[in-house]
């Protein structure tokens, strides 16, 4: 699991390693996965498609044409920089040939686990209930499939399918240009042991780790589930939240739809180390404007994810 501690973390383990290993090198304390080499490889299978495609068919737009957001070269940039690459490997502290994750505090946290983001895309595999169901629901946004709704104590909650989520394949069928009929017409007729789905993460979010202090704060005010302000020399400004995002999940259980009162105690019954799941204001309003409605999020699923 790719994990980024938090500075807590990092602070820990500095303190670890002066006093386990003081004669280490503090340049070599820290040390950095190599970038993949695979970047670097042509790809011709890639190039031939896209010039297969051209520019003008292309059913999948950049980002920079999320679901019909236009967004500037500058702003994507300004939104793409906020947000940490979790594909390249987790920051490791090695010592003697011995390699580990660098978070003595927050390692074995589960919401630090249950919020794990997977960049890329990812295979899930379903079977529908007694009933026939999967509790999800699918909408086509610019010739892409997304998901609507995921139903709580459904096959779709428990493999961990996400408000916004974009469906690339169902059982190896390309979803570019359904209708949201077709797809859901696709996994009704689909063998109820087994469906498998491609699954790429909703775009540029980010799941921060903080601590709460003394008095239990974290060091963020919100509104509507909108961070609004960040506290001074507090744990949020220590680990880099940022205002004008809004909060998606907390310790991976997700809140969107919940009113700031039901926020709060969620945050007040969590422990002492808390993920919180965000991603930019534009983005997610844009997207709850072309996906939502309030029946959706009053049946979205707001269970605790296992892990």
């Amino acid at each position: 699991m790719s994990l980024y501690p938090s500075l807590e973390d990092m602070k820990v383990d500095k303190f670890m390693q002066a006093h386990n290993t003081p004669t280490a090198s503090p340049s070599k304390a820290l040390a950095l996965p190599e970038p993949s080499s695979v970047q670097n490889e042509p790809s011709s299978y890639s190039e031939s498609k896209a010039e297969e495609m051209g520019a003008s068919s292309r059913l999948y737009p950049e980002l920079n044409e999320f679901m019909g957001l236009n967004l500037s070269a500058d702003a994507l940039q300004t939104l793409s920089s906020s947000v940490i690459d979790q594909t390249s490997g987790a920051l490791s502290v090695c010592t003697s040939g011995t390699s580990w994750t660098a978070a003595p505090i927050t390692g074995s946290d589960l919401g630090v686990k249950r919020a794990e983001i997977r960049q890329g895309v990812r295979e899930v595999v379903l079977c529908k209930d007694m009933d026939g169901k999967i509790g999800l629901r699918l909408k086509a946004v610019d010739n892409g499939v997304f998901v609507q709704l995921v139903q709580a104590n459904t096959a779709a909650a428990l493999a961990g399918l996400r408000f916004g989520d974009q469906i690339l394949q169902i059982n190896g069928k390309s979803c570019a240009g359904w209708s949201s009929d077709n797809a859901h017409k696709v996994l009704k007729n689909a063998n109820p042991e087994r469906i498998t789905l491609a699954v790429r993460d909703r775009p540029l979010e980010r799941s921060v780790t903080l601590h709460k202090d003394m008095n239990g704060q974290l060091g963020f005010i919100y509104k509507k589930g909108r961070i609004i302000s960040i506290v001074q020399d507090s744990s949020a400004a220590r680990n880099g939240l940022l205002t004008d995002h809004q909060i998606c999940e907390i310790n991976g259980q997700n809140i969107i739809g919940l009113k700031d009162s039901q926020i709060m105690d969620i945050l007040n019954s969590s422990g002492g180390v808390v993920t919180v799941t965000v991603m930019p204001v534009v983005i997610f309003e844009h997207m709850m404007k072309r996906m939502s409605s309030s029946i959706v999020k009053s049946l979205m699923d707001h269970s605790i994810p296992e892990v």
